[in-house]
C-alpha cells in the first residue's frame, strides 16, 4: 500500500483552502496540483479498503488514485462546490468510478472468476462507509470525545497521520479498523500468527495515537 509522505492537512481548511481553490479556479496549474495533492493519502486509504487481495494483484491503490487525479484535473471545471467537504465528496465520486472500471476490467479479464460485475451503487456505498469509518477511527484508539469530534472534521488529516506509520502498523490498522477484518483474517493477510497480529495492532494503535497527538494544529 503505497502512500504519499506529503502531509499538508494542517493547512487544508479555512482561509488557506479558499485561497488555493480560488487560484485553481483562475487557471493556476500549480495551485490546482497543490490542492489535489492534499488528498492523495485520503484517497489512497479509501481505495485500499475497497480492494481485496486478488484484485490488488492486478491494480494498486496508487494506480487508482493516479487515475482519479488525472480525471479531477481534466474535469475540474465541473466542480461547483466551495468547501473542502464538497471537494472531498467530488473526489470520492471520481474514485468510485475509477474503482468500478478497475473491478469491471478484473472480472472481464479473469475468465475463471464467476462473480458478476459489482454494481456501482455497491462500490459507492463501500467508499462512503469507509470515509465515515476513517473519520471515526480515533474512537478505536481511546481518544477523548472532543478529540473524536475534531477527528470527524479531519479525515484527511487522519490519512496523513496513517501515512507516517511504518507499513506493518498502517496495514494492520487499515485491515482491522477500516476493513473490519477479524484478527484471524488480518493474520492470514499479513502472514503472522493471530497472537502476533494482536500485539502488532496494539503497538500500531499506540504509535498512531502518539503520531496524531504530535500533529500540527490547524488554524482553520
Amino acid at each position: 500500500m503505497t502512500i504519499s509522505s506529503h502531509s499538508p492537512s494542517a493547512n487544508s481548511s479555512g482561509t488557506d483552502f479558499i485561497a488555493m481553490l480560488s487560484l485553481a479556479r483562475r487557471g493556476d496549474p500549480t495551485a490546482r496540483g497543490e490542492l489535489f495533492s492534499r488528498y492523495i493519502n485520503y484517497l489512497n486509504i479509501l481505495a485500499t479498503t475497497q480492494l481485496d487481495a486478488k484484485l490488488r494483484r492486478r491494480v494498486s491503490p496508487s494506480d487508482l488514485v493516479q487515475e482519479t487525479m488525472l480525471s479531477a484535473h481534466r474535469d475540474f471545471k465541473d466542480f461547483r462546490g466551495d468547501t473542502q467537504g464538497e471537494l472531498l465528496g467530488w473526489l470520492r465520486k471520481i474514485l468510485i468510478h475509477s474503482l468500478h472500471r478497475a473491478i469491471a476490467r478484473h472480472v472481464k479479464a479473469d475468465k475463471r472468476d464467476v462473480r458478476r460485475e459489482i454494481p456501482l451503487e455497491v462500490i459507492s456505498t463501500g467508499v462512503e462507509e469507509s470515509a465515515v469509518t476513517l473519520a471515526n477511527v480515533l474512537e478505536a484508539t481511546g481518544q477523548s470525545p472532543s478529540q473524536v469530534v475534531q477527528a470527524k472534521e479531519v479525515a484527511v488529516g487522519l490519512s496523513d497521520q496513517l501515512a507516517k506509520l511504518k507499513p506493518d502498523y498502517r496495514d494492520v490498522i487499515v485491515y482491522r479498523i477500516l476493513q473490519g477484518l477479524s484478527f484471524e483474517e488480518v493474520a492470514a493477510r499479513m502472514n503472522r500468527s493471530s497472537a502476533a497480529t494482536r500485539m502488532l495492532f496494539l503497538r500500531a494503535i499506540d504509535q498512531f495515537k502518539t503520531t496524531f497527538e504530535q500533529k500540527p494544529t490547524s488554524d482553520g
